[in-house]
């Protein structure tokens, strides 16, 4: 008997041994670093391969995800003082913690288990690793599927579709930030294969980092970026098909005017009271004592006052708060193989802005002015940019437009899509969408109202340049330094100054004309003329401004040719002073500083025609200093096997001991990119590390 009941039990154990082997195989991943930086993660099932990338994330960045999520909570200035102040104001006002935590209840049984594992990921890793992460940033441990919601909306809803930028000035101000992205169909490819370019730009610092990942599981295999401390990829492709994102000109967040009586508002005639309610922010002071302070919040129907003087109040509605879903509507994205499949995920309409471009390897190319944009009754795009009456409910909207009633273009006869943050129709050219088509209240008429024209111009012309293009040609295009703003004036200042000007007037002109018109880092003349032509914006640049006859042409022609010349020579006197030479080579002036690297750069700023993308400002050593433009770069043709090139121009992580910090710049210099590795037997080939995960 004591023998039997010996067997049973060692079988018991055996059993028990088993389950709990195949329990965690089942639960396990695999990341494969590459040399790179970047994670190739390989997981049994979803669960895993979230919970990995949130490790991956936490190695990478894990400093800079802890304090973003801190931001999102609204209790920065708990954690680290006043100087978040203002920044918990900010998201406290919003509503966004309490909201974040009503997103997650809404959140599928699945969702709110990858947003748990992807937490979890983040957590797991700083307990392991605890070594690595600055100590201070720890307070915000252990991190929720609620802190990623409130980090998401921060984002995306309250610095993208409207910011505090916006809000202080009470108006809608051109964005900030930019793309650029092109679409080529078979018949304009060389290769008779689709290519899509993905090319972001936005500040390289805080949230606005992009994070460049593989994501493998059954039935996934998932290339491409997200912004730090978002658990999805936001752009990117599979073995069927890829997707890019760019800023759109839509208008998503009004400010209406009210008039406030005590603590009422007048609204259709009659009174209504504001809705009322207090926050404690906590402040810790230097001696690790807190303080606080309470502020007041008031809403209205529109929503919550954002500003109020005397009897006068204004109040912010921002599109697409009523709708939770944009995380799962991105992964599904992903998910997709084929475009019936994709536009299921899109017809959602769960993410507010942003214009989506696709292709697949069935041929496709696709343009869609996506977003939640209110049905209005009445108004248009100029109206609803200012400040709205909000007396009366004739003004107030409460339902959006439905996917197929958005601007979309599908398979141009042109061969070819593009957007750089302009409106829809300008997505091919001669147009195929046209404004009058659509609610005069959906997007600018014209091309020059809220976007940098010369960009978009010269976006459209490298793309009609030529015939057919492969995908070589798309990414030396890509990296075209030259400023598309030389065509339309250098000459004719070339000219007068050399008939007008004193001599260090005409010696800047000599190096004008020698200039090769663009920005490589050996370029002499770009940092005068950089110099000139931005001093001179403030006092009008072009003769004849744009006209929608002549969309490509114009503006063109020099405004003031006596204050042009002016103009140049003070800059030309000042580049001499403080660089020695007028011919300074544009490398030596404009620096890409990131971590230890301190590399000449390649490409400048937007507004003068150039798709290099560079938003430099000055530093205090007489040097101009890279802060935003290009970053996350991708090309990808849909040939079988798929061929892709990637770039993530100031690295894949920002952990201070990370050797991954900035190492892209000098590709970037060189107008180069990298091979994107996909497969498991070329990854293993360029392996940094391995790494098993339970």
């Amino acid at each position: 008997m004591k023998k039997f009941i010996a067997i049973l039990l060692i079988t018991l154990l055996g059993t028990l041994l088993m389950f709990n082997q195949t329990s965690l195989s089942k639960n396990s991943s695999e990341i494969l670093w590459d040399t790179w930086g970047v994670p190739h993660i390989y997981a049994e099932n979803n669960q895993g391969l979230f919970k990995a990338f949130g490790w991956s994330q936490t190695k990478s960045h894990g400093d800079l995800l802890l304090k973003l999520y801190g931001q999102a909570r609204g209790k920065a200035a708990e954690y680290w003082g006043i100087d978040y102040l203002e920044s918990d104001q900010y998201v406290r006002t919003m509503g966004i913690p309490k909201r974040a935590k009503l997103w997650y209840e809404q959140q599928t049984p699945e969702m709110q288990q990858y947003l748990d594992s992807f937490a979890q990921g983040i957590n797991d890793y700083v307990k392991q690793n605890s070594d690595e992460i600055a100590e201070e940033l720890k307070i915000v441990l252990p991190i929720t599927g609620n802190d990623i919601l409130a980090h998401f909306q921060r984002v995306i809803y309250f610095h993208f579709l409207t910011n505090p930028r916006n809000i202080k000035a009470l108006q809608n101000l051109p964005p900030q930030g930019g793309s650029n992205a092109w679409l080529i169909a078979p018949q304009k490819a060389l290769n008779n294969h689709s290519i899509l370019l993905a090319n972001p730009h936005l500040p390289w610092s805080d949230f606005y980092l992009w994070y460049e990942a593989q994501l493998i599981a059954p039935g996934i295999n998932l290339y491409g970026a997200t912004l730090v401390g978002m658990p999805v990829l936001s752009m990117g492709f599979n073995d069927y098909l890829g997707w890019t994102f760019t800023v759109n000109p839509i208008d998503g967040a009004d400010i209406y005017q009210l008039k406030l009586e005590e603590e009422n508002y007048l609204f259709d005639g009659e009174l209504r009271s504001l809705k009322q309610e207090l926050e404690t922010i906590k402040i810790r002071q230097p001696n690790g004592n807190f303080t606080e302070l309470q502020i007041g919040i008031k809403k209205s129907i529109q929503g919550v006052i954002i500003e109020q003087q005397e009897n006068i109040g204004y109040a912010l509605k921002i599109a697409g708060l009523d709708r939770p879903g944009s995380l799962e509507q991105l992964w599904q994205m992903g998910q997709g193989k084929n475009l019936r499949e994709f536009e299921t995920a899109l017809k959602q309409l769960q993410l507010p802005l942003f214009n989506i471009l696709y292709a697949d390897k069935q041929d496709n190319i696709m343009y869609v002015f996506n977003g939640l944009i209110p049905v209005r009754s009445q108004g248009n795009w100029e109206n609803w940019g200012g400040i709205i009456a909000g007396n009366t409910s004739k003004t107030l909207w409460e339902d959006y437009h439905k996917y197929e009633e958005l601007p979309r273009l599908l398979n141009p006869k042109s061969g070819w899509l593009q957007n750089s943050n302009d409106p829809p129709w300008t997505s091919t050219y001669p147009p195929q969408l046209k404004a009058e088509d659509f609610p005069p209240y959906f997007a600018p008429q014209y091309l020059g109202e809220v976007t940098d024209i010369l960009r978009s111009q010269r976006s459209i012309e490298l793309l009609t340049q030529s015939d057919q293009l492969s995908l070589e040609d798309v990414i030396n295009n890509k990296f075209s330094s030259k400023l598309l703003i030389t065509d339309r004036l250098l000459d004719i200042l070339i000219s007068t100054t050399k008939a007008l000007a004193n001599p260090i007037g005409i010696e800047a002109a000599e190096v004008l004309e020698k200039w090769d018109r663009q920005t490589n880092a050996d370029s002499r003349g770009a940092v005068l003329f950089m110099l000139w032509a931005t001093t001179l914006e403030s006092k009008g640049l072009f003769s004849q401004p744009w006209n929608p006859q002549t969309p490509l042409e114009t503006p063109t022609g020099l405004a003031d040719i006596n204050t042009a010349v002016a103009v140049l020579e003070g800059i030309a006197a000042q580049v001499k002073l403080l660089y020695g030479s007028l011919d300074v080579p544009w490398g030596e002036v404009v620096r890409m500083r990131v971590g230890e690297q301190d590399v000449a750069a390649r490409g400048g700023p937007g507004k003068l025609g150039t798709v290099q993308v560079l938003g430099i400002q000055a530093a205090q050593d007489k040097t101009f200093q890279v802060i935003s433009g290009d970053s996350f770069i991708m090309a990808v043709e849909f040939s079988d096997p798929i061929e892709a090139r990637g770039l993530m121009v100031y690295g894949n992580a920002t952990q201070p001991n990370s050797p991954h910090r900035g190492e892209q710049l000098s590709l970037y210099q060189q107008g180069t990119m990298r091979p994107i590795w996909r497969d498991r037997s070329v990854i293993e080939q360029h392996l940094e590390w391995r790494q098993k995960l339970i």
